[in-house]
């Protein structure tokens, strides 16, 4: 009888061994599947031979030309950061307000879309080191508000400024403007139709926008102030947890800044109007 009792104590002790066995395979796999794929992102783009790139439109950051083919400071960079990979690139056009979500959800890769880099970004997604710096500058509607020449000046009560949703310009606008009235707009386009309209005294935008809007409706807009009343370091945009791609993305950076290219293209796209044709 004692003998029974043993084996049957012997068998428990096996099963329930086993189970366990099984549990911390079970819970190995689970960890193993949430952890990124060995290499991270730098080796699925490699695999697919394609980056996978998330932007929205910004004039003259990323827009489309008149056959309807992306062009702008960004697709350059774009362009060539995949180049430089060996593989091809794939364009993502993305609302502003639902980027980073996107990105988190794996639609892209990464976002090269002007992105200043913010603390509470940051608590989203990793930046790279800068590669550009943009600031936020005024275009005002000449009628209503003409004779503007400071922020100031717009700080008040029966001020309407017009903004992008979910651009840095939201919170410039809170932080120095805090007794205007703001108005959100999904595109620059209705933000600019806005002002033009007589809706909104001014809109608020990366420069240069604001100063190619002066320039092409002279009758109807007006530049307050010459110079950005913002500086903002402008980085790329992963996920988190993929060290080898940041690091590929800031040694890549470094390279092409000390060679020169970064800053012949932004002069290209932000001090001449080399490229207007191409779009108007």
């Amino acid at each position: 009888m004692l003998a029974k009792r043993l084996a049957a104590l012997a068998f428990i002790a096996i099963l329930a061994l086993g189970c366990s066995k099984v549990e911390q395979q079970n819970a190995g796999q689970q960890a193993a599947e949430a952890q990124p794929a060995p290499g991270g992102t730098v080796e699925q783009v490699l695999q697919r031979g394609v980056l996978r790139v998330g932007f929205s439109t910004f004039v003259p950051w990323a827009m489309q030309d008149k056959k309807g083919e992306f062009i702008g400071f960004e697709i350059d960079v774009a362009r060539r950061l995949a180049q430089d990979m060996g593989v091809a690139v794939q364009f993502e056009p993305t609302q502003w307000s639902g980027i980073i979500p996107a990105l988190l959800s794996g639609k892209f890769d990464i976002i090269i879309g002007g992105m200043g880099i913010q603390p509470q970004r940051a608590l989203k997604v990793n930046f790279s080191i800068p590669y550009e710096y943009s600031g936020m500058s005024l275009v005002a509607n000449k009628a209503k508000a003409g004779g503007f020449k400071t922020l100031a000046d717009f700080n008040k009560p029966d001020v309407i400024l017009a903004i992008r949703q979910g651009t840095t310009g939201v919170d410039a606008a809170k932080r120095l403007a805090p007794k205007a009235q703001v108005r959100l707009f999904d595109q620059e386009a209705q933000v600019i139709q806005e002002v033009l309209n007589g809706q909104a005294h001014a809109m608020i935008g990366s420069d240069p926008f604001p100063a190619f809007q002066a320039l092409k409706y002279p009758d109807k807009l007006v530049l307050p102030m010459a110079e950005p009343f913002t500086k903002e370091p402008i980085a790329f945009a992963v996920r988190k947890g993929d060290p080898d791609f940041l690091n590929y993305l800031d040694s890549w950076i470094r390279l092409v800044d000390d060679e020169g290219w970064l800053a012949e293209r932004h002069h290209y796209w932000f001090r001449t109007n080399a490229w207007k044709d191409q779009v108007e």
